[in-house]
């Protein structure tokens, strides 16, 4: 995809399922969703469950609070849709990158040595953020750069793949990762969860077949154990607090398949918008990963990424995608769109802005302006009203950048 866009100003509605006839340099609908995501992400700064613990009985920040959190293993809040998103709109604008490149006549061996370095440059960018606070490189591969980065190369060479073996790569990737998990023995009766950090009464652990996918007490958590070990540590690594694992990336890899393939569909449908492909697409793989899940097969947890996550949480980021497309593309609604454009465009420096400035401006505005504007509500909306402020500043910084037409690219 080209490196700037065209707002146009809202000519009239197509029809059903066609793209508006003035060209379009981006695929706005991609910009504003990945835009969505990105502002999700951001919107940490604004504490909501700090507002429910001032106001405990509060239904509306209760829930609120819930959907700026992850849940604590299966499951889904909004905030779960945050790396799923992010990680299926590579995918998505893969086949455009691809094609764009080729058509300035770069080679096959250009392009994938770009993406080896694009890949590198993931996977240290990841472990540049996770080092922080840290008095040594802290390696870890769970941040959702590295995970993007371990993967990516893998899926540009399906890019040049038929659907079917795409389909079947997806296929082959899920049941394998499924299996391999099947057949490592889970955690017997006796297991010492407290030693993998997990309390004894946590009631968030599986029992019968499902509790091969527990908390540290899996393939995964094994394999970390091992590999993570091999690096250079200021102490040893027992385990994860979060439960996250270096081997997520394969799964993750299959949530950019699904992202390749919807960025393929774009392409192959134009003029058109194949709404109705993602809608059903997306029915398909939400009921897969419930059967998954509800028939005691593979549960749905975001955390280790499960099989049935992939499914599930990909058949969520369809429906996304296919709103915006509707809305944007086949209702011509584009204007209330731009604020998300704006950030959707500059999603790596969105990304890095909220890793490396939210201390800076929050100082910042305490330090000139007191906290005393901020509490103005009382002090349970401080950190609120702190983090709107934050927030206004985040997109103002990606507003200048769109401006000046300064995209951060990998």
């Amino acid at each position: 995809m080209s490196a700037t866009a065209v707002i146009d100003k809202a000519p009239p509605p197509p029809t059903a399922t066609e793209r508006p006839t003035a060209a379009m340099s981006r695929n706005m609908a991609v910009d504003a969703y990945r835009g969505l995501v990105m502002l999700l992400m951001m919107g940490e700064v604004m504490h909501f469950w700090h507002v429910w613990k001032a106001y405990p009985t509060s239904v509306f920040w209760h829930i609120l609070a819930y959907n700026q959190s992850h849940v604590e293993w299966a499951g889904m809040s909004l905030h779960d849709t945050i790396q799923p998103g992010f990680t299926f709109l590579v995918g998505v604008a893969l086949p455009y990158s691809v094609a764009s490149r080729l058509r300035r006549g770069d080679s096959f061996q250009k392009l994938l040595w770009h993406t080896i370095w694009r890949s590198l440059v993931l996977i240290f960018l990841g472990f540049f953020l996770r080092s922080l606070g840290h008095s040594q490189t802290y390696f870890t591969f769970e941040d959702t750069l590295t995970q993007i980065g371990l993967g990516y190369t893998f899926c540009f060479l399906l890019a040049f793949r038929r659907p079917r073996v795409q389909w079947i790569a997806f296929g082959l990737l899920l049941f394998g990762y499924w299996l391999a998990w099947a057949l490592y023995p889970p955690p017997g009766p006796n297991f010492n969860y407290q030693a993998v950090g997990v309390p004894a009464d946590w009631p968030y652990n599986f029992t019968g077949f499902l509790s091969h996918w527990n908390k540290n007490s899996n393939l995964g958590q094994a394999f970390d154990l091992w590999f993570l070990n091999l690096f250079p540590r200021s102490s040893r690594f027992l385990f994860n607090d979060g439960g996250y694992l270096t081997l997520s990336f394969i799964p993750t890899l299959g949530t950019m398949i699904l992202g390749l393939r919807a960025g393929e569909w774009f392409r192959e449908a134009a003029p058109r918008i194949p709404v109705k492909k993602f809608l059903i697409a997306g029915a398909a793989l939400c009921l897969g990963g419930l059967a998954l899940h509800f028939g005691h097969i593979c549960p749905i947890v975001k955390r280790i990424w499960t099989p049935a996550w992939t499914l599930w949480s990909g058949g969520v980021c369809f429906f996304f995608l296919a709103a915006f497309s509707w809305i944007i593309d086949v209702k011509g609604y584009r204007r209330w769109s731009f604020p998300l454009v704006v950030v959707g465009m500059n999603s790596i420096a969105a990304y890095l802005i909220a890793h490396l400035w939210e201390d800076f401006f929050i100082d910042n505005l305490r330090i000139n302006f007191s906290r005393a504007p901020f509490q103005i509500f009382g002090l349970g909306y401080e950190p609120l009203l702190t983090g709107i402020a934050v927030m206004l500043l985040y997109w103002y910084v990606l507003y200048w950048m769109y401006k000046k037409k300064l995209f951060l690219r990998v």
